[in-house]
């Protein structure tokens, strides 16, 4: 299944995404939240609507999380790029709810901060509660779908506070979407990409995820609660740098899509 959110009549609404004459379009309306029923289209009610190329939607953002919860480091060339020691577990660090942004979204460069960088990566859906998972317990079930997460960073407020909470968590630094997918599957390897101005500057795989999705997910449920929605960035390939006002960011995931954002100056 894949799913978005978008605006119409004055609301904001779930829309069945599918395939037609070679485009991806909103096909229905989703009158129950996939996250409330775990993405069974069993449970799903839906109601007709008139078709709308998603290309032409107002999209919003697709998810709506308690919390994001990313992975930093978790690919070798970006954590060597940077000078970091590679990771021995996965290092957590939070994004709050309110740097959400969506796709076509601007995202506000705060003035105080000299350098700031996109970061592109795949982003996990949670589908039901997830409390420490035992080692053979399966993840899958646990995630609802997987959607592309622009990680936007004031690198020069993150090394100067040696913790990451202001650099990461600015209104606006976290754009997400276009939609959320279960069509992928990261363990075969999905390629994850960034261009700016068109050039393609990241363009990594997830293959090469220093921890996996499955330990990264039973990691997590060791220390808190992963409730429906809640998002997880799985962290940055090689190829992170610095943007400036009037640049614009595509982040894509294999399989999901194009998230485009622009930068602006506060």
């Amino acid at each position: 299944m894949k799913y978005c959110r978008f605006r119409a009549h004055g609301e904001v609404l779930y829309g069945l995404v599918e395939s037609a004459a070679g485009r991806d379009e909103i096909t229905r309306v989703l009158v129950t939240p996939p996250e409330e029923v775990g993405g069974d289209m069993e449970d799903l009610r839906t109601k007709r609507m008139d078709h709308i190329a998603l290309e032409a939607a107002e999209l919003a953002v697709p998810v709506r999380p308690s919390k994001i919860v990313c992975v930093g480091r978790n690919y070798r060339e970006h954590a060597a790029e940077l000078g970091h020691a590679i990771p021995t577990e996965p290092l957590l660090f939070f994004k709050p709810t309110t740097s959400l942004n969506a796709p076509g979204g601007t995202i506000r460069r705060p003035r105080i901060s000299e350098r700031t960088d996109y970061e592109g990566e795949l982003g996990v859906v949670i589908s039901k509660p997830c409390y420490k998972l035992a080692d053979a317990d399966d993840v899958r079930p646990y995630i609802l779908g997987y959607t592309c997460v622009n990680d936007f960073t004031a690198r020069d407020l993150q090394d100067k506070d040696g913790q990451w909470t202001r650099a990461k968590g600015f209104d606006t630094f976290c754009p997400v979407g276009p939609i959320v997918t279960d069509e992928i599957d990261p363990w075969a390897g999905i390629g994850v990409k960034t261009a700016v101005n068109g050039e393609v500057r990241q363009d990594g795989n997830t293959r090469d995820f220093i921890f996996p999705l499955d330990l990264v997910i039973r990691y997590i449920s060791q220390v808190m609660t992963l409730l429906p929605g809640d998002l997880i960035a799985t962290g940055t390939p090689k190829g992170v740098g610095p943007v400036v006002a009037g640049d614009v960011m595509e982040v894509s995931v294999e399989g999901v899509g194009v998230l485009r954002n622009a930068a602006v100056d506060e």
